[in-house]
């Protein structure tokens, strides 16, 4: 389309967006323009009406035809603007048409309008006036090219100037053609000019959303305290991803919390934890951290596209997982949301399936007195909730992360989560009170009953009955693969075949993962305990 694809087109629409958020942002500037022209027109009919009733003698013979035009194209703009203003993001291609199609009805409605006036010459000019402002009037609200609004704005004001020479003028007509044509050029230039200089200060401001050294690229997920984009170094060529603090959190007490949440990750330098690079905050006071940029994929998307895993494979990332937080636990860190969201894996130069454990954001010191985190509430993702998480929080410590451990296998091995519920507290009681099954007996994969009963184990209702520490756990997990590990062919193997089924839609980062939820206990205590009993 004008030398630019349709996707390249709407992103640029809006400041560091993917193809979709410049839909949205065209969407909704479409709305806005059709409604504009909506209440405009009805302003211009109700003013015209009123001038024919006060002045009759300047009232045409056919003016209740004009006034049924301009009904029917004010019914065309409702629809227009119904469209438009629907909450669903429209195909792309339906929204160029749909620009099209609002400003051509304008114009058929003025020009049908000006040519019905019975020798009325000023109404003719009246009706090219205010097809000269509906242009206007879309170069300003509507995002478009330079060429896109010189080709509508002549298709729709051209009808304008032809219909001057179907109304009886005194005037010569070629000076009436030159006059028209003169007038007309200078309404689409001026438009043109407009649309371009808006346009390509968007294309500018995409390049100018700097944060430090850094360029952002475009949305690759979003979580509970902000979202993350793929970024650009100026000076260095490492893929970088930033995360912002979502506007609508920029509080004092979430600014800490994120805050927090880049320093703890920050000190970690395992290589199964996300790094980070810097962090900072924007000229507007935007707080956000630049880290590595993952290539790879959630756990969670790995079962929802693969399936329940291979039991070696299983044990090869946990070991990984329990690595990055063998580090944080001596750290004094607990993470608090170990899910398979929040573990990625990636491919590196020789290695296959890395595993990374992102999203520090609900992380907390064991040892502090924890003012950002209240002893009432219950952060996490019910799925993997430990029961002290429920009944307790402020016991909430390493043997914590290490129940989310064995949930994430089980879900590993099953493609299922440990319990399901109709409710985030349904979930939550079975976590308190019901023993879990076995994954032997919810997968047709083969479960070794050393890995089964080590799962068990971290899912054990007591954090004194789960393994001793994080340490403890790999090790028991390394001699279980030291005869059947999973090997790095089978590694490459998998990958290759997953690449070429799947592509690089699924193979991309996904950081901060949505799905952590928060729970006030201080207004459930009483449900609970009725559930409990």
């Amino acid at each position: 389309m004008e030398g630019v694809k349709a996707s390249e087109l709407f992103a640029r629409f809006s400041p560091a967006s993917s193809a979709e958020e410049g839909r949205a942002f065209f969407q909704r500037r479409l709305a806005l323009f059709t409604k504009t022209m909506f209440f405009a027109f009805v302003a211009l009919l109700v003013f015209v009406n009123a001038l024919y009733a006060t002045y009759p003698e300047t009232r045409p013979v056919h003016a209740y035809i004009v006034n049924y035009v301009a009904a029917g194209g004010l019914c065309f703009q409702v629809w227009f603007w119904s469209m438009a203003n629907r909450t669903q993001v429209l195909d792309g291609r339906f929204l160029m048409g749909l620009d099209a199609a609002s400003i051509t009805a304008i114009a058929a409605a003025l020009t049908l309008s000006g040519t019905l006036s019975d020798g009325r010459a000023a109404n003719v000019y009246v009706s090219f006036m205010w097809m000269s402002y509906t242009v206007f009037a879309r170069s300003l609200i509507v995002p478009s090219t330079a060429r896109r609004t010189a080709v509508l704005s002549t298709v729709c004001i051209g009808p304008s100037v032809l219909a001057s020479f179907a109304v009886e003028m005194e005037v010569p007509t070629e000076v009436l053609l030159l006059g028209t044509s003169m007038l007309s050029l200078v309404v689409v230039v001026l438009a043109t000019i407009g649309s371009y200089v808006i346009y390509g200060l968007r294309a500018q401001v995409i390049e100018a959303a700097q944060l430090g050294q850094y360029t952002l690229l475009e949305k690759i997920g979003e979580g509970g305290m902000g979202a993350v984009y793929r970024a650009r170094h100026a000076m260095l060529r490492r893929p970088t991803a930033i995360k912002l603090l979502r506007p609508e959190l920029a509080g004092k007490d979430s600014l800490a919390r994120f805050e927090r949440e880049v320093q703890a990750t920050s000190e970690l330098t395992h290589p199964n934890t996300v790094a980070v690079f810097d962090y900072g905050r924007s000229p507007e006071g935007s707080f956000y951290y630049a880290m590595e940029f993952l290539d790879g994929v959630d756990l969670e998307t790995l079962v929802a596209t693969s399936g329940p895993q291979p039991w070696k494979r299983v044990v090869h990332i946990l070991c990984q997982i329990c690595g990055a937080l063998e580090e944080a636990h001596s750290r004094g860190m607990v993470h608090r949301d170990i899910k398979p969201g929040n573990v990625l894996l990636c491919n590196r130069v020789g290695i296959r399936d890395m595993a990374k454990v992102v999203d520090f954001g609900l992380v907390r010191e064991i040892a502090s007195a924890d003012r950002l985190t209240k002893a009432d509430v219950v952060a996490g993702t019910p799925a993997y909730l430990s029961p002290e998480a429920v009944t307790d929080p402020h016991r909430v410590g390493p043997a914590s992360d290490l129940y989310a451990v064995g949930a994430v296998g089980y879900f590993l091995l099953t493609g299922e989560v440990v319990f399901s519920g109709s409710t985030a507290l349904e979930v939550c009681v079975h976590h308190v009170r019901t023993p879990p099954v076995p994954p032997s007996q919810r997968t047709d994969n083969d479960v070794p009953g050393g890995l089964e009963q080590l799962l068990l184990q971290c899912l054990a209702k007591e954090p004194d009955d789960r393994p001793r520490s994080a340490r403890e756990l790999r090790l028991a997990l390394s001699r279980l693969g030291r005869a059947n590990r999973w090997t790095e062919r089978q590694a490459y193997d998998w990958w290759d075949e997953f690449d070429s089924q799947h592509g690089a839609e699924l193979s991309r980062a996904r950081p901060g993962a949505v799905g952590t939820v928060t729970i006030d206990m201080s207004n459930r205590t009483a449900e609970l305990a009725g559930l409990l009993e």
